[in-house]
């Protein structure tokens, strides 16, 4: 796992993030052990199907958590993310859709609470990025569809499920070091990950009085389906090896940050970014 080698080959199999990559990410480490940080919650995934989504799906069932994963149209990786929380020993049930739809995140909470009868844990975690060199290449129907999958589900998921959380549940938004110093050929979607911080943090403040907790974890490059679909084969080769630590992430190092948040361990944290980043120093 802590191989610096390059990620030289990617072959792209169907649309959408469902990629053969070599190496696969690794998802969780053998030696993880549960302790039931979460036994009997109920956790909303966005984005859940591969990479980061998928790995804190199984972190969370493994943990003790059921698990609601809401994913685009990639129906093969969301089904073998749901075998994978289901060989934890525990339910999960996936929901396909497109989360820039306000009617649809209304009726993903409400198909949570029907199969569940309770909603404890939203990670609101879906993305989608475009590289482009200059802003001059970002067309204006990328800008929208960039903000509008990034952080607009961040609301329309929160919104409708507030009701349904009570003390003590927890709110983790999936933001980006990219937020915090800039991305040259990522402008739309760092714009997005930077209002994901000030969204949490204003949000944890309004929340705090209710006892509920909203934080978030900032990546930095980590081995995902999204890196290939995103990038150029030369890009991809050199992933990650800029980091003080020379290599990108795997999903398994940034998963337990999610874990964390959720759990009862966090109790006094909110308004909060955990930076799982390979060393990068960043502010806030």
């Amino acid at each position: 796992m802590k191989s610096t080698a390059k990620f030289p080959k990617q072959e792209q199999t169907l649309p959408g993030h469902e990629y053969k990559m070599n190496p696969e990410p690794e998802i969780i480490r053998d030696n993880y052990k549960g302790s039931g940080k979460l036994e009997g919650k109920v956790a909303l995934i966005t984005g859940g199907d591969s990479g980061i989504g998928r790995s804190v799906a199984v972190h969370f069932a493994r943990e003790g958590a059921n698990v609601v994963i809401v994913y685009l149209k990639e129906n093969k990786d969301a089904k073998k993310t749901k075998e994978l929380v289901e060989a934890e020993g525990k339910e999960c049930i996936i929901i396909s859709g497109d989360l820039k739809d306000v009617k649809f995140c209304q009726n993903v909470i409400k198909e949570t609470i029907k199969a569940f009868n309770g909603l404890n844990i939203i990670v609101n975690n879906a993305a989608v990025q475009f590289s482009a060199e200059t802003l001059e290449e970002i067309p204006v129907k990328q800008l929208h569809t960039t903000f509008e999958t990034n952080i607009y589900p961040y609301f329309y998921i929160t919104k409708f499920a507030l009701p349904h959380l009570k003390e003590g549940d927890s709110i983790i938004n999936t933001s980006s070091v990219t937020a915090y110093r800039g991305s040259e050929h990522l402008i739309d979607y760092a714009s997005t990950k930077g209002a994901i911080v000030s969204y949490t943090r204003s949000l944890a403040v309004t929340l705090a009085a209710r006892k509920i907790r909203v934080n978030g974890v900032a990546p930095g490059p980590i081995w995902t389906p999204l890196i290939p679909a995103s990038f150029d084969k030369d890009h991809v080769a050199e992933f990650g090896q800029d980091t003080p630590m020379g290599r990108a992430g795997q999903p398994s190092e940034v998963a337990p940050a999610y874990v964390y948040l959720a759990s009862e361990d966090s109790s006094y944290v909110t308004g909060q970014f955990i930076h799982v980043n390979g060393g990068e120093m960043v502010g806030g």
